[in-house]
C-alpha cells in the first residue's frame, strides 16, 4: 500500500532542534522527533511512508522568501518530497507571494492563522484566495480553543465565499473542537487531515469522522516532527477500516490534489 504522509514539518539542519522545541512549547508537548529532512526520511521508511508533503510556516514576513527557497532546494534534492510554500499576513503584497509560489513550482500554500496571527476570514487574504483558487491547494490549521483565529466557523465563510478554492483543513477540520467542525464543514467539499488526532481522540471515534466525512476526503498526515510517523501508520490499522478506503485516505486522494 502507498503511503503518502500529507502533513509533516521539516526545518534546516542547524535550526531543527531549535524550532521543533519552540513548537512543542507552545502546544505544550514535547515533541517526538527534530525535524530534519534525514530524519524525516529515516522514520518515514521505518514506518511505510513513500512520500510527504512539507508545510512551512512563516512567523515573520521576512522570512517567507527564504522559507520558500529552503523547501524548493529540499524537493529537488530529494524526489520523496512534495513542497507547499508560506506567506505571512504581514507580507506587503500577498497577490504576488503566492505568485511566487506557482512560479517555483510548489504545490500549494500552507497557513496556520494560531502561531501566524491572523483569521483565516480575514479579508487581507481575499484577493489572495480569489487569485489561487483554481490553481492551488491550500492546507490550513485549523482549531484551538485557546484561540478562535482557526475557528472552523471562519473556514466555513472562506469556503462559501470561494467555492473554486481547494482547501485541506488540518486536524480534522478543528483541533480540540471536532464535534464543532463536522456540524459546520461536513456538508462542504473541502478535504480533511487526521494528522495530529490521536493524541485527542481514541481510534474508533477517529474511524467515526472518517466514515462521517466520508474517506474521499481524507488525507493521512503525521504532523511530524510533533508525532511519530511509526505509531501514526499503526494507528490506521486500529481504524478497521476497507482497503478502499485506506487506499484513498493514504494516498489516492492526495494525488488528485498533489497531480
Amino acid at each position: 500500500m502507498e503511503i503518502i504522509d500529507f502533513h509533516a514539518h521539516i526545518y534546516p539542519d542547524k535550526i531543527a532542534e531549535k524550532a521543533t522545541l519552540s513548537t512543542g512549547e507552545f502546544y505544550g508537548i514535547k515533541p517526538e522527533h527534530i525535524g530534519t529532512a534525514d530524519e524525516l526520511l529515516t522514520i518515514g521508511r521505518q514506518a511505510g511512508i513513500s512520500r510527504f508533503v512539507l508545510l512551512p510556516i512563516a512567523t515573520k514576513p521576512e522570512q517567507v522568501r527564504h522559507i520558500n527557497d529552503f523547501i524548493v532546494r529540499e524537493v529537488y534534492v530529494h524526489e520523496e518530497f512534495y513542497g507547499f510554500g508560506t506567506v505571512h499576513p504581514d507580507c506587503e503584497d500577498l497577490q504576488a507571494e503566492a505568485e511566487n509560489i506557482l512560479r517555483l513550482g510548489l504545490k500549494g500554500i500552507k497557513l496556520h492563522p494560531d502561531t501566524q496571527g491572523f483569521n483565516i476570514d480575514d479579508e487581507r487574504f481575499f484577493e489572495m484566495y480569489d487569485t489561487v483558487q483554481g490553481r492551488l491547494p491550500l492546507l490550513i490549521h485549523c482549531g484551538d480553543r485557546r484561540f478562535d483565529y482557526s475557528h472552523p466557523r471562519r473556514l466555513k465563510r472562506v469556503i462559501d465565499n470561494f467555492p473554486r478554492l481547494k482547501i485541506i483543513a488540518a486536524h480534522l477540520g478543528g483541533w480540540s473542537m471536532f464535534d464543532e467542525a463536522y456540524e459546520l464543514l461536513s456538508g462542504t467539499d473541502c478535504y480533511i487531515d487526521i494528522s495530529s488526532c490521536s493524541a485527542a481522540l481514541p481510534p474508533e471515534r477517529i474511524g467515526e469522522y472518517i466514515h462521517a466525512y466520508g474517506a474521499e476526503r481524507i488525507l493521512f498526515g503525521t504532523d511530524f516532527p510533533l508525532w511519530d510517523p511509526v505509531s501514526e501508520v499503526k494507528l490506521l490499522d486500529s481504524l478497521r477500516l476497507t482497503d478502499s478506503e485506506l487506499e484513498q485516505i493514504t494516498s489516492k486522494n492526495a494525488h488528485k490534489i498533489l497531480d
